[in-house]
């Protein structure tokens, strides 16, 4: 399961003066509260009447995304960043009020892939009713609802306005928790697809996509992985990416360009870059070693050079001496290697962007490249691999 924040959006429908709702989404709140801090659950209590949604009155359809009123973009934006939802509706008539179908109405790709459940309340049928009916829309938006329900009958749960405390009650909200989260983290990779501007990778139904720090997690997994083979080849237990802790990856996301390569929720491969004085630095490279041979290293080299502005003067990049895949790799893409002052057991290579021999006739530039690889070697830490 990935260790991601959970945001649930927990939504109030009930417009009504005097209704119950408030009170109903208080308790839900404050009862799952506990256990959302366990799970390391976002919770963001939003009551419905305070967007301010009139009728739906965006002249494009939502699926478009191109909303012209600011209450849109509004509702847009909170719905997008949520990764599920509870949704704390009454019956009216056999079905769920006009103001949920209405906020439903209004957006499309925002609720594509995320799990949705329900605390329902109503007399006769505790609500049940309404949930039926909303399923067969939310279903349509691509939402997921949930098995795990809360179903509150006023008459027999609620006095002077408030929930009655009740063992049974609270315990099937916990299970409205536990199940929302268990399917936003399976269901994580469906929504990342459907993100906007998400490029599709190189193998079927994969996707590459900036790292975050909040990938540390994978990234620590992927490059203990990885360098296992870097260590065996160069008899160096030193490298940095074998000890480097979750939190020192986190540190290290923050600082560079790093691109991930996604496929089901599975980090296949990596590449990061930034750039040091007038240089372009290219570390980190690693594919997950059931997949290599594949070409996603060469593919994410690409990647990572296509990233580099046309003011920098090269790229750079250091591998072991003894990493004689990596050497091939690097040398068949135009990589050059550069002699280090001192012998530490790894090759710094370069590749020219925007200078050519005649106007580097010093040799200056693989000067300063050199410098900047001593020290910061695929052994060391800094822009290595």
């Amino acid at each position: 399961m990935s260790t991601k924040t959970v945001r649930v959006l927990v939504l109030v429908c009930s417009t009504r003066p005097g209704a119950l709702g408030p009170a109903i989404g208080k308790w839900m709140t404050e009862t799952i509260t506990p256990r959302a801090e366990e799970l390391r659950v976002e919770l963001v209590p939003l009551a419905l009447g305070d967007l301010d949604l009139p009728f739906l009155d965006e002249e494009e359809h939502p699926s478009t995304g191109a909303y012209r009123q600011e209450h849109t973009r509004r509702w847009s934006a909170i719905a997008d960043a949520a990764d599920g939802f509870i949704v704390v509706t009454p019956e009216y008539n056999y079905g769920m009020p006009a103001t949920l179908k209405n906020a439903l109405d209004y957006l499309g790709r925002e609720w594509a892939w995320k799990p949705i459940g329900f605390v329902s309340y109503g007399n006769t049928s505790a609500g049940t009713r309404s949930v039926q009916h909303a399923k067969q829309v939310v279903t349509t938006l691509r939402l997921v609802p949930l098995g795990a329900t809360v179903a509150i009958r006023i008459r027999d749960a609620t006095e002077q306005g408030r929930v009655r405390p009740d063992n049974s009650l609270a315990g099937a909200a916990v299970g409205v928790l536990d199940e929302l989260v268990r399917v936003a983290h399976a269901l994580r990779p469906m929504r990342e697809r459907e993100r906007a501007g998400t490029p599709q990778g190189p193998l079927p139904g994969s996707y590459v996509r900036r790292l975050v720090p909040d990938d540390a997690p994978e990234v620590t997994v992927l490059q203990r992985c990885c360098w296992v083979d870097e260590a065996l080849a160069n008899d160096a237990l030193t490298i940095p990416a074998l000890h480097e802790s979750v939190d020192e990856v986190r540190e290290w996301l923050a600082a560079w360009h790093a691109t991930g390569l996604w496929r089901d929720g599975r980090l296949l491969g990596m590449v990061r870059a930034r750039r040091i004085d007038t240089d372009w630095h290219i570390g980190r490279l690693a594919v997950a070693p059931d997949l290599r041979g594949q070409g996603l290293g060469r593919w994410l080299l690409h990647i990572a050079e296509t990233a580099a502005e046309q003011t920098f003067r090269r790229i750079v990049l250091t591998t072991g001496a003894a990493s004689r895949r990596n050497l091939a790799l690097y040398k068949s893409e135009g990589y050059q290697p550069l002699p280090l002052a001192d012998n530490d057991g790894t090759v710094c290579l370069t590749k020219n962007i925007a200078a050519t021999p005649s106007s580097d006739p010093t040799g200056a530039n693989d000067r300063l490249a050199t410098a900047a690889c001593e020290g910061r070697g695929a052994l060391r830490p800094g822009c290595g691999p």
